[in-house]
Order: structure tokens, then sequence, then C-alpha cells
């Protein structure tokens, strides 16, 4: 057994040994520990044997010595049979093409999975990836990065708090928090509400309780303003107090201005280059030269390739070159002013809620110093003042 299977993966030859001393050659080969086996004659001058492959070379010596000259009759064994495989065109091709097939179809997106949404949500968010490109049949390394789908969807739909984007081989996973709209409460506890900064009272609108100030008044912080008490002394009862009190406020910030700023920004015009990265080095495809521009900034992304599920040394390489350019910005003292007010007021919005609305603005005082331009101003905001604090018993 040991020596079939030694013929069949080593490989062995049929040759034909003609000379008048091949009886010689072959007790030359018995006594060198040639292996030699089913010796056939032929005639008088010739006979067939077999030995393996990795003993042809012994032979030649033996051969010089008997005059005896050989020709191979038979090769037999797996290194020929693969080696009239590899060579045999037609069955090469077909192994090249299958296997560059099956590497195409590692590197598409054929599956997308949606956990942790209604129908509804995983509906839209599928709708949101394929505008992305994420759809059946798309090259991986033509998408947008895990962090780019990322904020993209979660930007557009406002069902949802956060999604996690991970690609998987072939298929991407998106894993859903959807937003949880607060239920209601059954019964409010009983509470007071009350002023969280002073103010003059512009307008109220009392839902339930008792009003405690009327407009035009100037409340104080922590001044009752819609009581939870309603009735009379001797037979009042404790409700959630609730309503909207809106009051005049103010207030009074510091901005600077520098009448003269430099900074980076891009001028439209980029280039992109791509390149193949194979064990580390990285082989150009398209844009060879260097970028045209002066000052450019680069922004690289690198999509790794599959083959099956598995991931190979060889990765796509995508380098978009923006054109940039020094901007040196000067401001008039006019034009600093308006640029203070527009910080301010943006500031002022950012601090109060969303139904404020700012009712005057005066510049209280204004100098150019040290190549910037120092303002103050005052403003005036209506906005909603009124907070919840708990009845406790005893009060």
């Amino acid at each position: 057994m040991k020596e079939y299977l030694r013929e069949l993966f080593s490989g062995f030859v049929r040759i034909k040994v003609v000379g008048s001393y091949s009886e010689l050659f072959i007790n030359r080969c018995i006594e060198y520990n040639i292996p030699i086996w089913d010796i056939v004659r032929l005639d008088k001058d010739t006979i067939i044997l077999s030995l393996y492959t990795s003993d042809v070379k012994r032979i030649r010596p033996h051969l010089k010595r008997t005059r005896c000259r050989i020709r191979i009759h038979e090769r037999k064994g797996f290194p020929f049979v693969i080696k009239r495989i590899i060579y045999s065109r037609g069955f090469l091709s077909g192994v090249i093409g299958c296997l560059v097939l099956i590497f195409i179809l590692s590197n598409m997106v054929w599956s997308i999975t949606v956990n942790g949404a209604t129908p509804e949500v995983e509906h839209k968010l599928k709708q949101a990836a394929v505008e992305l490109g994420v759809k059946k049949g798309k090259f991986i390394f033509q998408l947008p990065s895990n962090q780019e789908l990322q904020r993209e969807i979660t930007e557009s739909l406002e069902e949802i708090t956060w999604v996690g984007v991970k690609q998987s081989g072939t298929t991407y996973h998106f894993e859903v928090v959807q937003k949880q709209l607060p239920e209601k409460e059954p019964a409010l506890s009983p509470r007071h509400i009350v002023a969280n900064k002073k103010a003059i009272i512009t307008k109220m609108y009392v839902e339930e309780g008792q009003a405690q100030v009327e407009e035009n008044t100037y409340v104080k912080p922590g001044q009752l303003l819609i009581s939870g008490f309603i009735g009379k002394e001797d037979k009042s009862e404790l409700v959630p107090a609730r309503g909207e009190v809106y009051g005049k406020t103010w207030y009074v910030t510091d901005v600077s201005i520098p009448l003269e700023s430099t900074f980076q920004t891009n001028t439209g015009e980029s280039e992109t280059k791509y390149a193949i990265g194979l064990f580390g080095l990285r082989i150009p495809i398209w844009g060879f030269s260097k970028p045209d521009f002066e000052h450019y900034e680069e922004l690289k992304r690198e999509t790794d390739f599959h083959f099956l599920k598995w991931e190979i040394p060889i990765a796509f390489q995508t380098t978009e070159v923006l054109a940039t350019k020094e901007v040196t910005r000067k401001y008039t003292e006019k034009e600093a002013l308006n640029a203070a007010r527009s910080v301010s007021r943006e500031d002022i919005l950012n601090k109060t809620s969303k139904e404020a609305e700012i009712k005057e603005e005066k510049i209280l005082h204004h100098e150019v110093e040290n190549g910037k331009v120092n303002v103050k101003i005052h403003y005036e905001v209506i906005e909603e003042i009124g907070k919840d604090i708990p009845i406790i018993q005893g009060d």
C-alpha cells in the first residue's frame, strides 16, 4: 500500500531501455538501490520498466556505462495529471474565470438587514440607504464609509435616535434605536408654577389652577405665578397647575470681533485619485501626477476586498484632493458691529426657549482695541418664564 501511494503521489515513468547490455543496466540499478519494477522484455536489445521520476537523473551514469539509451514511454501519477490540467487552456481559463467571478461577487452588496425598528421605520431606513447607494449589486468600495452612512441616516430620519452600521462580508447590518415618545402621565401630582427669572409679565394663559399675578407685574425668581390651590380657603383643593406665562426678560452680552482674520477655505476644485493597496504597498491606478493646486488637503478612504467570507490583504484606496486657499477677511468698524450683533443674537437664542422672541436690541458700548471691536449689547426678550414645583403637604 505504501509503495502504491508513493507511486501515485510522487509520480513514475515507464521507460524503454535500448542497448546490448540492458541486463547489465538492470543489475547496476539493483546494485545501487534504484527501485525498478514491471520489467518487460520486448526483444533482445529492448526492455520496458518503471521507476520513480526522482530517480531518472540517478540512472544516467549507468546508462553511459552500459551503453544504453532510454526513451520515455509513459508518465503516470498526480504530478503529471496536474501538469496536464495546468497546460489545458480551457480548464485553466475556466478556473481563473470562476475565481474572478467569486472575487467580484464577494465585494458586492447582496443583503441588507435592519434590527430594532418597526416595519414602517425599517422601510424608511432602507429607502434612505438606497439613496446613499447601499443596494443589492453595488460594489462595496463605491459606497460611503460606515461612519458617513450612520451620520446621514441619523440626520435624515426623525424617528430614530441612533443607528449603528456594520458591514460583514456582502451584508450591511443596521442596528436601530428608535425614539420613544414619553407616555402621558395618567394623573399629575399637585404643583405650583413659579417664575424662573426676573421678568415683567406680558401674557398669561391658565389652564388649571389660580393666577397669582397680573399682566405688567414685575416678578422675581421663585415668585408664585399659578397656584395649585383652587376654591375657597375652607374648601380648597390641590390640582396640578397648568398654563403658560410669558414675560419680558433682559440680557447683556459681550462680544469681540477681530477686524482682520486669516483662515483656510476650500475653493470648490477637487481631484480624485484611486489606488490598490497590496500587502501594505500603494499601487496607483488613476491620478498619477501631483495635484495642480498649490495648497490642498486630502481625504482618504480605504475599503478592504474579500474573497467569500475572508478578508484578503488587498484594498481599494480613494483619495479626494480638495483645493484650499488662505483667505484674509477684513471688516470695517461698521461691518464688525453687524457681525457682533449676529453672533450675539445667536447666542441669546441658544440660551432661551424656541418660542423666545427678541423685542429690542441696543448697543451699550463699543470700542476698537488691539485690532478687535469689543461690543456690549443689551437685549429685551419675550419668553416663557414659568417652571413647575411640587406641592408638599403642609405648604
